[in-house]
């Protein structure tokens, strides 16, 4: 029977291992006694250790996420624009016509109770008035400035000339003189007033009025309302007992009202005085002294005016205050009553401290 090349090719395997180095191994060796006793035992088997190598740390993996498409935007749809009523219009011209923020402001805060729908129309128009205002106010502010810098010294002066007389003859022979003027000049920084009166009276042959006053007042402006005032001031006055008194002073003038047909001013500081009199020696004093002045049109052609002065001594303390109300009658011609008190502490014993005069004159303003 033929053996296949499978079959031999099986059996040379077969030998070949039974004759392998680790059979032989195995099997026992005869060897003598003593031969047995001198050969050592073969070493143990080495161990051998299998140890897995190490795997790579997993890479990450990134996923980009596309961005999100944008919100798509909020449409609000704006209310229906309504028209500002006709007579809404008319009303809110005619309160801007009067150049006084307070008056459209009012009308506006009706209209907008009124027209609810149209408040943002009536504020834009409130606006737009505030801002016109604003401008024609800083325009006349600038050519006011240019033209006080660029002035003579006589081209701002303004002032008044009054006079008034009176005459008796009969049974009493009377004679009456007064006359008083006033200047002043309204400069950038600086203000110039000056006043000068002469009262003259005389009855049945006998002087019974002999006054005369003269002030020069110059101010420099430290804002609006704010500033500093000098004062040379002349008196004589026969019947309150001194035929001279001098005075200087300065100090702190401070405008309390400023507005279109009213002004007040205050103004306080020291003063020395010198007094010469007719039955006394002569005396020089320190005095404080304070002032009022108040310019009110009381309505178009007539006007109220008030000029009052304090002097404050140890010894001798005087005032003086006019009270004037003026009629317009044609051009720059006035009619004026006044009236007149002066107080005089140190008077002579032979007359009162207290006199008084009232007078009906002509002014002519200029």
């Amino acid at each position: 029977m033929k053996s296949s090349p499978i079959a031999a090719a099986l059996l040379c395997a077969t030998l070949v291992c039974a004759a392998s180095p680790a059979d032989a191994a195995k099997r026992p060796v005869r060897r003598s006694a003593r031969q047995r006793v001198a050969t050592p035992p073969p070493p143990p088997p080495i161990p051998v250790v299998w140890a897995q190598a190490p795997q790579p740390a997993p890479l990450p993996i990134l996923i980009v996420a596309p961005p999100e498409p944008p919100a798509p935007p909020v449409v609000i749809a704006a209310p229906p624009t309504v028209a500002l009523p006709d007579a809404v219009k008319a009303l809110l011209a005619e309160a801007a016509k009067t150049d006084d923020p307070a008056i459209l402001a009012s009308v506006a805060k009706v209209a907008r109770a009124a027209n609810p729908q149209n408040a943002g129309q009536i504020d834009a128009v409130v606006a737009q008035n505030d801002a016109k205002l604003a401008e024609e106010k800083a325009r006349a502010a600038r050519e006011k400035a240019d033209r006080l810098a660029s002035a003579a010294f006589l081209d701002l002066l303004k002032g008044e000339v009054e006079l008034g007389a009176s005459l008796a003859a009969g049974n009493s022979n009377y004679l009456g003189l007064y006359s008083a003027v006033s200047l002043t000049r309204e400069g950038l920084k600086w203000r110039h007033s000056f006043s000068g009166r002469v009262d003259y009276q005389r009855t049945d042959g006998t002087t019974t009025t002999e006054r005369a006053t003269a002030a020069w007042q110059p101010q420099y402006k430290i804002d609006d309302r704010l500033y500093i005032f000098g004062l040379a001031q002349y008196e004589h006055d026969r019947f309150l007992g001194y035929d001279l008194r001098l005075t200087s002073g300065a100090g702190l003038g401070y405008t309390l009202v400023n507005r279109p047909g009213l002004k007040i001013d205050v103004t306080g500081g020291p003063a020395l005085r010198y007094t010469r009199g007719f039955e006394t020696e002569d005396r020089r004093t320190v005095a404080g002294r304070g002032s009022l002045a108040v310019r009110w049109t009381i309505a178009p052609g007539i006007s109220f005016s008030q000029d009052a002065a304090v002097f404050y001594e140890e010894e001798d303390s005087n005032a003086t205050a006019t009270t004037s109300l003026d009629t317009k009658l044609i051009g720059a011609l006035k009619a004026r009553l006044s009236y007149n008190i002066t107080f005089e502490q140190d008077s002579p014993d032979t007359r009162k401290k207290v006199d008084t005069l009232s007078r009906a004159t002509l002014v002519y303003a200029f």
